[in-house]
């Protein structure tokens, strides 16, 4: 990816200040928000390698790399929004992201609401599990006003932009 593309977890930076040292392995995430965006961005970019790493060992499945592998092939995942964030910070030893992505899977945008859990260790930031929350299926079943943000997290109005 070129150093000045922006990054995938929807942060105003390019991959490469952003999520793109935590994927190559130079730098950690700090927070439990900085390891779910890291963690979109692999999806985004095909680094199974990352997201096993990034998987806290004690939640690891032998077949996670095909289970990976073939996500990413059926899904192309656009767009990151955080909704929540509860502790997470340098500091703390856990913490909860929630969050809305969209993707596209067989010709149809979806979205996925999930309630991530991470935990510390070692100033290691570990993705443990989540909780999915019945939320629409798709960007179409919401019922935005106008003037909420858009679903996609692009920052602008519904109306102005998928309205």
């Amino acid at each position: 990816m070129e150093s000045t593309a922006p990054c995938f977890c929807g942060n105003q930076q390019a991959f490469s200040q952003c999520c793109g040292p935590i994927l190559a392995g130079t730098r950690t995430a700090k927070t439990a928000e900085q390891l779910m965006r890291s963690r979109f961005s692999a999806f985004c970019s095909a680094n199974v390698d990352y997201l096993i790493q990034s998987h806290h060992p004690s939640k690891r499945q032998h077949n996670d790399r095909q289970s990976l592998t073939e996500t990413i092939n059926e899904c192309n995942w656009l767009t990151l929004s955080i909704i929540n964030t509860k502790r997470g910070l340098a500091e703390d030893t856990s913490g909860e992201v929630e969050f809305i992505a969209s993707y596209t899977h067989q010709g149809k945008t979806l979205l996925l609401q999930e309630n991530s859990r991470f935990i510390n260790e070692h100033k290691q930031w570990f993705y443990l599990d989540g909780d999915i929350i019945d939320s629409p299926r798709s960007p179409s079943d919401r019922k935005l006003k106008r003037n909420d943000s858009c679903w996609c997290g692009s920052g602008q109005k519904f109306k102005k932009c998928h309205g």
